[in-house]
């Protein structure tokens, strides 16, 4: 079968694999409708995470239906279709129990403290082969899949995979409560579901940081207010726009590889060199710009720009090399930060029965449906934040 294949950085191919089978009796194979690409996808393919093994299928998106199961999964059988959470967990430890699926104390191979588990990631997060696949082994099956029902579709199915839950559980993270002002750095994918999220959990006013013109337009079409930082100083313009306060609750959904928004080749080091030029204009008081702390750049204005007293969500993805964050900026704020994986098994079921039954509309998100076939092209298309990318499903053919 053919799957997305990590190499090396810089270096993924489309290739032919064996096919995935029942490994264990918890297992299922599922055949994948649709999958999609993340930008965590991207810091594999740039380096900026860490420890990919070559031969590791990528992608943590899906959608499809189940062709076979093992004999210990008795609540799913071929022909079913359900979407795959990105994060694996076993159901059964108490992590699990508790809801913490992102921290399952058996799913990680690397043992009860190796921290979250997820598909397509590098050596610390497991090595399990991706979901950027004809077919995709599904281990935990009995909670590693949730069924969708017929009303809703692929396009929201995919939707539903990571980037809503990861963006419901950040509005949590954040503390979002009636009437609060919310700002969201990012507007890529999360960013925009953060938007949602933060209306759904009862936010007054949200805010919305980015520097690519359309996908300011689309948090601009979520009724957020909208400013560009490659144009004003993201922390004075929030602090203006509450009365000279900040907004009450953070939520930080861009992660390690922030950028200026231009076309770029992918390598992280380009990325880093984008940010310390384009930094030093829109952060003209808040501090000197070093270069060795572009990873860090969006919490870093979260963290300037938040009220006094106020709650910092941080869903961007980091590495576990990223050690830069202001802690005495924080502290003197009396600042609450949270911060972590989605635990999404704990989430997706409520928010499928959102989309089910109508009360939310999450089509627009998505902003690109290409064929299996053309995934490296559609690869390095929304690497270079080509305007309109926002967020890309792989259909098969």
């Amino acid at each position: 079968m053919r799957a997305v294949v990590w190499h090396g950085v810089g270096d993924i191919r489309l290739d032919d694999v064996p096919e995935p089978a029942v490994e264990d009796p918890g297992d299922a194979v599922v055949q994948v409708t649709t999958s999609a690409i993340c930008g965590t996808d991207l810091h594999m393919v740039r380096g900026t995470m860490a420890g990919m093994e070559p031969g590791t299928v990528l992608g943590h998106e899906a959608v499809g239906v189940v062709a076979e199961v093992g004999e210990g999964v008795r609540n799913f059988r071929p022909g079913d279709r359900v979407v795959v959470p990105s994060t694996i967990g076993c159901g059964t430890c108490s992590y699990c129990r508790a809801g913490y699926y992102a921290q399952c104390d058996v799913a990680n191979p690397g043992g009860r403290r190796a921290g979250t588990a997820f598909f397509g990631g590098p050596a610390a997060t497991g090595s399990f082969d991706g979901l950027q696949a004809e077919r995709a082994r599904v281990p935990f099956a009995n909670v590693g899949l949730v069924p969708l029902p017929p009303q809703v579709s692929d396009e929201e199915g995919i939707l539903l995979s990571d980037i809503f839950p990861t963006a419901w559980f950040g509005a949590q993270l954040a503390e979002v409560s009636q009437g609060d002002t919310v700002a969201v750095f990012g507007c890529g994918p999360v960013g925009l579901f953060a938007i949602l999220s933060a209306r759904l959990q009862g936010a007054g006013r949200v805010l919305a940081v980015d520097g690519v013109p359309s996908r300011l337009e689309q948090a601009r079409m979520l009724h957020a207010e909208v400013v560009d930082y490659t144009k004003e100083d993201p922390v004075a313009a929030l602090v203006e726009l509450t009365g000279g306060i900040g907004p009450d609750r953070v939520i930080d959904a861009v992660g390690v590889d922030a950028r200026s928004g231009g076309p770029g080749s992918g390598d992280a080091e380009e990325f880093r060199h984008e940010l310390a030029e384009v930094a030093p204009r829109t952060r003209p008081d808040h501090g000197t710009w070093v270069p060795g702390d572009a990873p860090t750049q969006a919490v870093r204005w979260a963290v300037d720009a938040v009220a006094k007293a106020g709650t910092l969500s941080v869903i961007g993805v980091y590495p576990q090399q990223a050690e830069h964050f202001p802690l005495g900026a924080a502290m003197n704020k009396n600042l609450t930060v949270n911060m972590g994986n989605c635990n999404h098994r704990a989430v997706i079921p409520d928010l499928v029965d959102l989309v089910a039954g109508g009360s939310v509309d999450i089509g627009s998100v998505l902003t690109q449906e290409e064929p299996f076939s053309d995934a490296l092209d559609a690869y390095r298309t929304f690497d270079r934040r080509e305007p309109g990318w926002t967020k890309v499903a792989l259909t098969a053919a």
